[in-house]
């Protein structure tokens, strides 16, 4: 292929799509907006499914190093109520086709494996136009500018990209989230850390939750999960974190202290964030010479845990199709006829998952849904 391929925005999604073009010899520039691969922290573990994430990193010839990467042991679960009573507890399963694997060092692997100068880091889109004769103009904070024959949009939940395909934007789901981290010292943490277990805890009951994951060199991270109006949120002053995580924490009155305290004795700076979903089946008409990849195309809350599974594989599957055709119309229209029923089939499952995990059945519905994993 000798067009000109940009990809905005470097995470899993983008840089799988950038790795898988370059195993073939075609070139692909990924611009990221931020500084450097090492800016911001990329969240927790993330369980990569046979059939999607695995078969991305297959694809990019990366799935032995994968392999190195892989958590054994931390998959394990346990639910139980608002009191800390135990509803279910399901030991790891070292042999497990949905491994856990951290995912910064997923990202670096993808990284590390491009070749020199593909990341033009510090490159945020401003806009993105269609050129009268073809291709795009790509302008970039700072006065950068660029322009390609195929741009793809990896950029994300606002995603910038989007805009050319479709006026649908993310709509927030009524459910947000506030990170928190304990370290293990003091009686009372040490308490609520063993109340864990060894692996992930999830204490639920309808309309809140908190779920926090217990790693294995001792780290507990994880979040609060409430069903709130957008008008609560704004509500919330985190500029002095100790009193803004107790007000979050007063909306788990009567629950068991070793719970709470993963709320009131948090060592994370708190941040809310709200859970934002594209429409289930969201499509678009084909518009020459665009398209998108993970979140920018289908995002979805993380309770199917397909997220960074999809988005690998959509920019597997997208790369794939740009070396098998000499017609760009051609590898684009094969690949979103994938890419539409298969994100909003995940799509489908993340919403009703959500319900599952904060709906009037709670907790007795999540027992239900890890009875039937």
């Amino acid at each position: 292929m000798q067009k000109t391929i940009a990809v905005v925005g470097a995470g899993l999604g983008g840089l799988t799509l950038a790795r898988v073009l370059q195993t073939h010899g075609v070139p692909a520039t990924v611009y990221e907006g931020e500084a450097s691969a090492t800016s911001r922290g990329q969240g927790g573990l993330l369980d990569i499914h046979e059939e999607t994430g695995q078969a991305a990193l297959r694809a990019a010839g990366l799935y032995d190093e994968f392999l190195t990467l892989v958590r054994p042991g931390e998959d394990a679960k346990r639910v139980v109520d608002r009191h800390g009573t135990i509803l279910l507890d399901k030991p790891a399963d070292r042999r497990s086709v949905r491994p856990e694997v951290d995912r910064g060092e997923l990202r670096r692997l993808l990284i590390d494996s491009l070749a020199p100068g593909t990341i033009r880091w510090g490159h945020r889109l401003d806009s993105v136009r269609r050129r009268p004769r073809g291709g795009y103009d790509l302008t970039f904070a700072a006065g950068r500018a660029a322009r390609a024959d195929v741009v793809v949009g990896a950029d994300g939940a606002w995603s910038k990209v989007r805009a050319l395909l479709t006026p649908a934007a993310p709509r927030y789901s009524g459910t947000c989230f506030v990170e928190v981290a304990l370290a293990s010292g003091g009686r009372t943490r040490q308490a609520s850390v063993a109340a864990i277990g060894s692996g992930t805890l999830m204490a639920v009951a309808p309309g809140k939750g908190i779920i926090v994951h217990r790693y294995a060199d001792g780290q507990v991270r994880g979040y609060v999960a409430l069903n709130k109006s957008e008008e609560w949120m704004r509500s919330i002053d985190f500029s002095d974190p100790s009193a803004g995580l107790r007000r979050v924490a007063g909306e788990f009155d009567g629950w068991s202290s070793q719970l709470t305290a993963f709320v009131t004795e948090s060592d994370a700076e708190p941040w809310l964030r709200p859970i934002y979903a594209l429409p289930v089946g969201l499509s678009w008409e084909r518009t020459p010479g665009v398209t998108l990849v993970g979140d920018a195309a289908h995002l979805m809350s993380p309770f199917a845990g397909e997220g960074a599974n999809l988005a690998m594989y959509d920019g597997a599957d997208l790369a794939g199709e740009l070396v098998g055709h000499s017609d760009v119309e051609a590898a684009l229209t094969a690949y979103e006829e994938r890419l539409f029923p298969r994100g909003g089939d995940a799509a489908d499952r993340s919403a009703r998952n959500l319900e599952t995990f904060f709906g009037p059945e709670v907790p007795r519905s999540v027992v239900a849904l890890f009875d039937r994993s």
